[in-house]
């Protein structure tokens, strides 16, 4: 098969897989890009027993790990201001943030498609490695051990960007979704 028709047949299911796994456009266009690259560079390494769409998405997942480790050593600076706006001193909820009951649509809300682009909105808005941690885990389902050795994060870091992960996400789907629902 010519190289050309790799790109036409399976650059946009690439795409569609590296946008719910990454924030931004831009990034998920690079990590196809960059996985095209190294496919067309090392094609004398593909083995016919393998097919070209396993073999592509080997290289594009490795490809997302490695941008996920490079978002990882980026410092948070953020900590302080989002414990404070969401717990008190004490560690408990403070009043402004204390989280509102979801009514019983709720079931039926996250079976949408529209909850759903909801949702991707909400998790772009994470910083990179929040969303990586969050759509390795409930997206990728891999467990917590092999999400820290793949993003060279210690077990106490994974914890502490899973947490304040979820928080962000309940705020903006309570505010984008669950606010508009009653």
């Amino acid at each position: 098969m010519e190289f050309e028709s790799w790109v036409d047949e399976y650059s946009n299911l690439l795409f569609r897989y590296t946008l719910t796994r990454v924030s931004g456009r831009e990034n998920a266009e690079d990590l196809v890009q960059e996985t095209f690259i190294a496919a067309w560079r090392n094609r004398h390494n593909f083995r016919e027993e393998v097919s070209i769409k396993n073999w592509l998405f080997t290289i594009l997942k490795s490809r997302i790990i490695d941008h996920y480790r490079k978002c990882a050593r980026k410092p948070d600076l953020k900590h302080a201001e989002l414990k404070d706006q969401y717990f008190n001193e004490s560690g408990h909820w403070a009043e402004s943030a204390m989280p509102e009951p979801w009514n019983k649509s709720t079931d039926e809300a996250l079976e949408t498609a529209e909850f759903m682009s909801v949702l991707k909105a909400c998790k772009d808005k994470l910083k990179e490695t929040q969303n990586a941690v969050f759509t390795m885990k409930h997206l990728d389902g891999m467990e917590t051990d092999e999400i820290c050795k793949e993003l060279e994060i210690t077990s106490s870091n994974y914890w502490v960007l899973m947490h304040r992960a979820k928080l962000q996400l309940r705020e903006c789907l309570e505010k984008n979704w669950f606010g508009i629902l009653k």
